[in-house]
This record gives structure tokens, sequence and C-alpha cells, in this order.
């Protein structure tokens, strides 16, 4: 049985996820060797992975989804800090407000809530 899946983003520069995901999406350090870092939080969540033709609304596939409970925040937080917004914070016939970003590696982020 399958107990968690993890993502990795290669990186050259650690230092880079601080202001994005540890500042605005609030994840705390699990682990970090000083060749990889692992964020995250004690929530307990199911276990998951998407496979996608599309990202819904004819949107590329997001890299990452992560659903957050203050969304309105998240997306002023991410503008402030000059992150750029791929997909502007939308309402969607499926039951969840998100919006895409682009984070520090060039990666697009799916930050979303569900209604």
């Amino acid at each position: 049985m399958v107990k968690r899946i993890v993502a990795n983003i290669k990186t050259n520069d650690l230092p880079k996820s601080n202001q994005f995901y540890q500042e605005i999406l609030e994840l705390d350090v699990l682990m970090d060797h000083g060749w990889i870092k692992t964020l995250g939080n004690e929530e307990e969540s199911k276990v998951q992975i998407s496979f996608a033709v599309q990202g819904g609304n004819d949107t590329d596939v997001p890299d990452l989804s992560i659903e957050v409970d203050n969304i309105e925040e998240i997306y002023d937080k991410m503008k402030k800090e000059g992150f750029k917004i791929v997909y502007d914070i939308t309402n969607e016939d499926w039951g969840v407000r998100r919006f895409f970003v682009e984070d520090p590696f060039g990666k697009v982020i799916n930050i979303l809530s569900h209604k």
C-alpha cells in the first residue's frame, strides 16, 4: 500500500524556495541535509496523483496542485511579492476557486480551495 507521494523539484538554489513555499504558503522545514530540503506540515491528507490532458478550462496542466484554506490571502501575497500569475483567480464549475502561479523554479503551481 502506498503511504505517501513526494514531489521533487530540481534546483541549484535551495534558498529560492524560502519566500514562496515557507513565508507565503507557511510550510515548515521537515528536513534539510544541505543538498535536499523537504517542506511540509503535520496535516494528514489522502495519497493522490493526477494525470491530465489539460488543466481545466483549456489551461496547461500545472506541475503541482496545492490546496489551501486561505486562497484570497495567498493570492494577494503572491501578487504583492511579484510572482507571475499564469491563470487569474477563478471560481470553476467543478467546485474549486483557484489560480495558477509560477514558482521561483519556473514550475506552474495550481493554488486551490474547494468551495
